[in-house]
């Protein structure tokens, strides 16, 4: 097909991001960053001293897949688990600023917000990380109360994000429960996954492992589009998933649909910091499919995405301008 046609294609897709609705379910975090200026190693531990100037909080985990589907221009509502503490609180207002529906987010006394600290310098050096979580899985009243949000959501979305970080809200009663839900209203289930709950994700329609996952998940070896080819048919059947998409950083991205495989080269032009950018992948990915293009097209719109936002510091977003322009760039 001519290059200007597909790129006409890509267009209306992405103009069409604004008539969408996408339900992200997962693992919600609060990023925090204290930055400071780095001019001495300190004398009591060969560590460098940091001289406070300022703090930033961003979204972060499933939360920062939210963000970028609002970046975006689609329209999102957030289920996922918080503590009832202050970092909840934060995070639940940065939510509120950016237009995403936190409606289904459910406080748990019990719990930590999972809050992640990073400590860098003014040239975005990361020095330290403290993780503040709670990562058991919910159980009891908790996990059914995410369900039956998951499944209000289910009713009214377009297409539904799983955003699995291991720190709680993932759960296999969760997971059976938004399949079936997805599966009345034939609406596609996509899911960023992590190797310990590979076998939660039965059902769902296309799973996004970047390549030390799939090599995980399945013993091979992924260094050849071919062995990537390879590793999605195995990873496949290991999860009994419809579609694969391995993330393959610099090498691009191989996407495996029914006996058909097609490889995406990296489109990046400078890469500054990779944090976040699986989840640039799956909201392109999901804002694409949610918009009516089929799943090559979509992948090839959440394959500029990542290239754009591999070149920002931190979890970052694109907006569709950024977007437009990469595609009609290329």
């Amino acid at each position: 097909m001519p290059v200007s046609a597909t790129a006409d294609r890509l267009h209306r897709s992405v103009e069409r991001f604004r008539r969408t609705s996408v339900l992200i379910v997962g693992d919600v975090m609060l990023d925090q960053f204290v930055v400071g200026r780095v001019n001495r190693i300190s004398p009591e531990a060969p560590v460098p001293v940091v001289e406070f100037e300022h703090d930033e909080y961003r979204v972060g985990g499933a939360s920062n897949v939210a963000h970028n589907v609002r970046a975006l221009g689609g329209a999102v509502e957030l289920v996922g688990l918080t503590g009832t503490d202050t970092a909840g609180q934060r995070l639940r207002r940065l939510l509120d600023e950016h237009g995403i529906g936190t409606s289904g987010l459910v406080g748990d006394p019990q719990r930590r917000t999972t809050t992640k600290l990073r400590i860098v310098t003014d040239r975005n050096q990361q020095v330290a990380r403290i993780d503040y979580e709670t990562d058991r899985e919910a159980s009891g009243a908790t996990e059914e109360a995410v369900a039956a949000q998951a499944e209000q959501f289910v009713r009214t979305a377009d297409v539904v994000v799983v955003s699995d970080y291991l720190k709680g809200a993932v759960t296999r009663q969760l997971m059976a429960r938004i399949v079936a839900a997805a599966r009345t209203r034939a609406i596609a289930v996509l899911v960023d996954p992590k190797i310990p709950h590979i076998d939660y994700y039965a059902g769902t329609t296309l799973v996004t492992p970047n390549h030390h996952e799939a090599e995980i998940a399945t013993h091979m070896r992924i260094r050849t589009p071919d062995e990537a080819a390879a590793a999605a048919e195995v990873f496949r059947k290991r999860t009994g998933c419809e579609k694969v998409l391995i993330t393959r950083g610099e090498h691009g991205m191989c996407l495996l649909d029914g006996a058909a495989v097609e490889h995406f080269p990296a489109v990046a032009r400078e890469v500054s910091d990779v944090t976040g950018a699986g989840d640039t992948v799956i909201a392109a990915l999901a804002l694409g499919l949610a918009a009516g293009a089929d799943v090559r097209d979509a992948c090839t719109l959440a394959n500029h995405a990542a290239g754009i936002v591999v070149g920002k510091f931190g979890p970052a977003t694109v907006s569709p301008g950024e977007l437009l322009e990469a595609v009609e760039a290329r």
